[in-house]
């Protein structure tokens, strides 16, 4: 695969020999950190690591150990691909799920890594498997026939599907596809069972799926700390199409029932956290149905009483991940902040909230030491991948626990990311990131590329990426600006709030603010700016298309085209509901208000289209038609077609070729020429 990356770095002025450009190929050699897991005595946390085999295709997954209080990490698992690490109630075991045996099932290992033995033998394969306190069951996730009873029903049904001739589908019900699956007839559902084996027990049958896709994002479920009620997630409503309404249930583990539901909200509800105490149950909720993007709340459920309060009512910001501390006095929130991800720290009793552990950076998933005075989280920025760190949870500097990659990036040149803000016509303050290429010369004119986020209601911000890596664009020559435009998140629930219902609006006013900023700096050559961005991004990119010819290039991925037919085509209703104010034949003048395939005709700057053809939340058509009116117009023009990716380029030899196309287009564009 070398040969596919010459040419990355093209452009670029020579370097230092200890700082070098940082190239896909750089890139993917990276391991992948996430899944960390404290053990219950503080001393050890496993964790999980992604590496990619560009050769062989393939992103293995294995689990890792690091100890608390320094020492090399090491890797405990080898064979096949192991994930989802979870310690056993007294440290001396893990849980978690491999495919060693040919499918995804439960397993079991001792602390050290020996005595493997495999726990689940499911025709429907098993995942998000946990520890019932006591350490004598397990729960997990089946997709499983919602008439079957038993695994040979299921084991049936399947052998029958997988030999029939017949590979037709019939549906009665909407969502009958969701973003690179097609929906079949088996449905998630919890079970439980016993970790020496033996029958597993359904807990949520049903024809619903149990946890539903996540709007909030995490397993959905959790254990009360007596290991004798489960409460988890689950969407009612008929039509799960158009309903971002979930809920909180709960069911006994003792006597196992009918699901008894203990929040009653008609937005959507998630991420479900006993305290320690077993007093609480955390949770965020959103108060608007139907908008998947309204400001997440952290809410406390009080189970005696069965009374819900919200705890950051008054913070206009998103509350993303939280934990309990050891003593149950204290949540720790991940808050979504201007383009940053911090730790807070929030009392029970009441007050607000401080600061514990702040940087330029995005922090996750702190977990505590018992007796709560360490805490272990995974940091990463704009310049660095995830790695562990520990910290005290009353602030101090932080310790890093992991080093995997330092090997990898000793020599590499990454650049900080820097921000700044414009005013918008409106007034509206709008920030962006930017990063330099290495070996900046102030002195010298570059090309600049700018990237727009997707969402609309997303954010760029300090956090790594390698879907769209920007440390990769600027390598290879460009100053990179990631502008957060109307829509973005972390800037106040009204900032995000502008850009429903308004797609082409404020968002693209505020992307041109940036722009005649970025025009101005003395390093900047507008000559030769181009533009790129995914989902939403791409959108604008069609958008812009049609409303200015100030760049010399685009790249256009996943990006709706024409919003009539996508309103049709597209499968999470709510959000099509929501961001136009009904449907294409309700309110078809907001569709073709904000449609880039009705300004088609200005077409003019040259343009590759990517697209993936299991991609069903922006389905394919959509490129196929911006690539069509493209052609009709004369644009120079290229269409890059994955007929084995989705919405996101996953595959590593997919994702070389998606960086090398992407850089030769906007490289080819922007070079300097009398074009």
């Amino acid at each position: 695969m070398r040969r596919f990356l010459l040419g990355l770095c093209l452009g670029v002025a020579s370097l230092p020999a200890q700082r070098q450009p940082f190239s896909a190929e750089r890139m993917l050699e990276l391991q992948r950190i996430s899944e960390h897991q404290l053990s219950p005595d503080g001393s050890t946390v496993a964790f999980t690591v992604q590496s990619v085999n560009v050769e062989a295709n393939t992103k293995p997954r294995q689990i890792w150990l690091a100890p608390l209080n320094g020492g090399a990490p090491r890797k405990l698992t080898s064979e096949g691909n192991n994930w989802r690490p979870r310690w056993s109630p007294d440290g001396k075991a893990l849980l978690f799920i491999s495919s060693r045996s040919g499918s995804a099932q439960v397993w079991w290992m001792n602390a050290d890594g020996a005595g493997a033995r495999q726990v689940t033998q499911l025709s429907t394969e098993a995942d998000a498997a946990s520890w019932v306190p006591g350490g004598k069951r397990i729960v997990f996730t089946s997709e499983v026939y919602p008439e079957c009873s038993t695994d040979a029903c299921n084991k049936e049904k399947l052998n029958a599907e997988t030999k029939s001739k017949v590979k037709a589908r019939i549906y009665t019900s909407l969502l009958y596809r969701h973003w690179d699956t097609w929906r079949g007839a088996r449905r998630k559902h919890i079970f439980l069972m016993p970790l020496e084996g033996g029958a597993a027990q359904d807990l949520t049958p049903g024809a619903r799926d149990v946890p539903p896709f996540s709007l909030g994002g995490g397993d959905d479920y959790a254990l009360a700390p007596d290991g004798n009620e489960i409460c988890f997630v689950m969407n009612t409503d008929p039509e799960p199409a158009t309903s971002t309404n979930s809920d909180l249930f709960v069911v006994s583990l003792t006597e196992p029932g009918e699901p008894r539901k203990v929040v009653d909200n008609p937005a959507a509800d998630a991420g479900p956290v006993y305290s320690p105490d077993g007093r609480y149950i955390a949770y965020r909720a959103q108060s608007r149905p139907g908008f998947e993007s309204d400001r997440w709340r952290l809410m406390l459920l009080e189970r005696e009483t069965g009374r819900s309060t919200s705890r950051t009512e008054t913070l206009d910001l998103n509350v993303g991940g939280y934990s309990w501390a050891p003593d149950s006095k204290r949540i720790f929130l991940i808050l979504e902040d201007r383009g940053r991800a911090n730790i807070h720290m929030l009392p029970i009793s009441g007050g607000a909230s401080r600061s514990v552990v702040a940087g330029a950076s995005h922090m996750d998933d702190p977990q505590f030491t018992p007796d709560g005075r360490t805490m272990v989280y995974a940091e990463q920025s704009g310049s660095s991948p995830t790695e562990l760190f520990r910290a005290s949870s009353t602030g101090g500097a932080p310790v890093p626990l992991t080093h995997l990659n330092d090997a990898i990036l000793k020599d590499a040149a990454l650049p900080r990311l820097e921000d700044f803000w414009v005013d918008a016509p409106d007034r509206a303050r709008v920030q962006s990131f930017l990063v330099k290429p290495p070996g900046f010369d102030p002195a010298k004119k570059y090309p600049v590329l700018f990237l727009i986020h997707g969402g609309p209601q997303g954010a760029w911000g300090e956090s790594w990426s390698y879907r769209w890596n920007h440390q990769v664009f600027a390598s290879a020559g460009f100053v990179v600006v990631m502008p957060n435009p109307r829509g973005s998140t972390g800037y106040g629930q009204k900032f995000t709030d502008e850009v429903s219902q308004d797609w082409g609006g404020r968002a693209y006013e505020d992307i041109m603010a940036v722009a005649d900023h970025v025009a101005a700096q003395p390093w900047a050559d507008p000559a030769r700016f181009a533009a790129a961005g995914g989902s939403y991004g791409g959108y604008m990119v069609n958008w812009m298309l049609g409303h200015t010819d100030r760049f010399k290039a685009m790249v256009s991925h996943a990006g709706v085209y024409d919003l009539p037919s996508m309103g049709g085509e597209t499968e999470e209703l709510w959000f099509t509901k929501w961001e136009f104010g009904g449907m294409p034949w309700q309110v078809p003048e907001s569709y073709a208000r904000w449609s880039p395939s009705q300004h088609a005709a200005s077409f003019k700057t040259p343009t590759l289209v990517i697209h993936g053809e299991q991609d069903f939340r922006v389905p394919y058509g959509q490129g196929l038609q911006l690539f069509t009116a493209l052609k009709v117009n004369q644009v120079p023009s290229k269409l890059l077609i994955f007929p084995d990716e989705g919405h996101w380029i996953l595959k590593p030899q997919n994702s070389v070729l998606w960086y090398k196309t992407f850089l030769d287009w906007v490289q080819e564009w922007t070079r300097k020429t009398d074009r």
